[in-house]
């Protein structure tokens, strides 16, 4: 039974429907993403299918380094790497591709949003906000034990996972400058020994 790693990927973009929400949770994070690697180019989740526009929205694959991230340069993020095994992962993996078989069918649920903070479930066909989709998904693999209702589930409940590891919190963009550093620093590196080499 070998280990694999996932990532929830909470964040706050700045969006005027972002803080709406943080207004009514009092909480920091409104969004919520699944990624199954460290790369955080293909997370999973229910937003914006323009980024530029609240609506439509559904079913998303999203870019944290893209998209409505990179609109918002002010945009955070928590991040926390949770251990799993491999059925588990092979689950989400096979429960995501169902879902992305039908993508055009799946509406972000607005109304559960509201009904949510209120602890009120409820559920519709092929509707869903981003935590109640990424907590059904861990909820189905076993992953997160909770006696709560996937509609019920805000993004910041999905802090009770256990086994997880604080990955990363800070402004996205400055991850990614701190990693676009390193590889400039190394590709200098390489550059200076290659012109030792030919001198």
């Amino acid at each position: 039974m070998n280990n694999r790693e996932i990532y929830i990927v909470l964040s706050r973009t700045g969006t005027m429907f972002s803080n709406i929400i943080a207004l009514f949770t009092q909480k920091e994070y409104s969004h919520v993403s699944l990624s199954l690697d460290s790369s955080f180019t293909q997370m999973f989740s229910f937003g914006r299918k323009i980024p530029s526009r609240v609506l439509p929205a559904g079913l998303v694959e999203e870019n944290l380094y893209d998209g409505v991230f990179a609109m918002y340069p002010n945009s955070r993020c928590l991040v926390y790497k949770v251990n799993i095994t491999s059925e588990q992962f092979n689950f989400l993996q096979n429960e995501i591709n169902k879902f992305f078989q039908n993508k055009d069918e799946y509406k972000y649920s607005v109304l559960g949003t509201v009904t949510a903070y209120f602890n009120k479930p409820h559920k519709r066909e092929y509707y869903y906000f981003c935590s109640q989709f990424v907590a059904e998904l861990l909820i189905n693999s076993g992953i997160y034990k909770t006696d709560k209702l996937p509609e019920v589930i805000k993004p910041m409940d999905l802090l009770e996972i256990e086994n997880k590891t604080l990955f990363y919190e800070g402004f996205i963009n400055e991850d990614r400058a701190i990693r676009n550093n390193f590889i400039l620093y190394n590709s200098q590196r390489i550059s200076r020994v290659i012109s030792r080499l030919m001198s």
